[in-house]
């Protein structure tokens, strides 16, 4: 008989779908650990794999069906936030720059450098970018507000078209909310 018990951490994890694609909402026992975007949902289940080896992870459509349904309205409301505790991972600089970031409000851009030099820690602008490519957090942790030196727009690790559209969507929030 085997009895062996298994003491890794456990995900939950259920799938939504936005304008921009499917979502993947992961939640631990302190928070939402996770928001992935894509096209394919297979794809999402391997990325949560790999950004977190170590855990069980338990699909749990029914048990996160509120999270999610908060999470999707969040995808396509950022500016409306989100109102769900996070369970945000990472290194001590990962999470000043994330903290940074949670910071700039939506309908806004910053740039990396600008980042950089804000942060209460010695950083790059490239390291700024690994910082927002580590991330796993989508939204809730807004990468997609980071711009090029020049205004343009760069890589973004749920795809550059995303990063445009969150921005227009974005933008057009707040122009409405100025009304």
């Amino acid at each position: 008989m085997n009895t062996t018990v298994d003491h890794r951490e456990e995900l939950r994890f259920a799938y939504g779908t936005f304008s921009l694609g499917s979502a993947l909402i992961a939640a631990s026992a302190t928070g939402v650990a996770a928001i992935l975007m894509g096209d394919d949902r297979h794809a999402l289940r391997r990325e949560l794999a790999s950004a977190f080896p170590d855990a069980r992870l338990v699909l749990d459509e029914a048990g996160l069906e509120d999270s999610a349904a908060k999470v999707v309205a969040f995808l396509e409301a950022p500016e409306e936030g989100l109102d769900l505790p996070l369970d945000i991972r990472g290194s001590a600089l990962e999470l000043a720059v994330w903290q940074a970031l949670r910071a700039v409000s939506a309908g806004e851009t910053i740039t990396y450098g600008r980042i950089a030099k804000a942060l209460p820690v010695t950083a790059t602008a490239q390291e700024v970018g690994a910082a927002c490519a580590a991330n796993v957090l989508a939204v809730a942790i807004p990468c997609h507000r980071v711009l090029k030196a020049d205004g343009s727009i760069s890589g973004y690790r749920w795809g550059v078209r995303r990063k445009r559209k969150l921005l227009r969507l974005e933008a057009t929030a707040a122009a409405h909310s100025l009304l």
